[in-house]
């Protein structure tokens, strides 16, 4: 009876061991991905009220309503062509999918809304990642 005893307990610490190896191993081998690098980068005064400001060279496109401030990726959802933006919606100029200023897919091809960007305040400036 002592035999199983003794068996079982190295059995269990091999055991712990052995999961706890795996756990080193896989926080060993897991990339370390570094934060995104700011997308853009705008004094928060430029961003007029109830407006937009469209930043082509980086396809984004900042909008403020009231108080509400977000980004939007100007990657269409469809194919990923660059979106124009008009004072009442985003359109792809190359098949045609219109999007509401929010982002949401009013006319198809494209079934996806536009992505929201990560918007942060740092100091005097709105800094867009993602």
């Amino acid at each position: 009876m002592e035999a199983t005893g003794r068996k079982r307990r190295k059995f269990l610490i091999s055991l712990i061991l052995g999961l706890g190896g795996l756990g080193l191993l896989a926080r060993f081998f897991r990339p370390r991905l570094p934060q995104a690098p700011a997308r853009l980068d705008v004094p928060r005064r430029e961003v007029p009220p109830h407006g937009a400001l469209v930043y082509r060279q980086a396809r984004v496109a900042l909008v403020r309503e009231a108080e509400e401030f977000y980004a939007l990726d100007l990657t269409c959802t469809h194919l990923g062509c660059t979106v124009t933006v008009t004072p009442t919606e985003l359109v792809c100029p190359c098949h045609g999918s219109r999007f509401d200023r929010r982002g949401a897919v009013l006319q198809g091809p494209a079934q996806l809304p536009l992505r929201r960007l990560e918007v942060r305040i740092e100091g005097e400036r709105w800094v867009v990642r993602g």
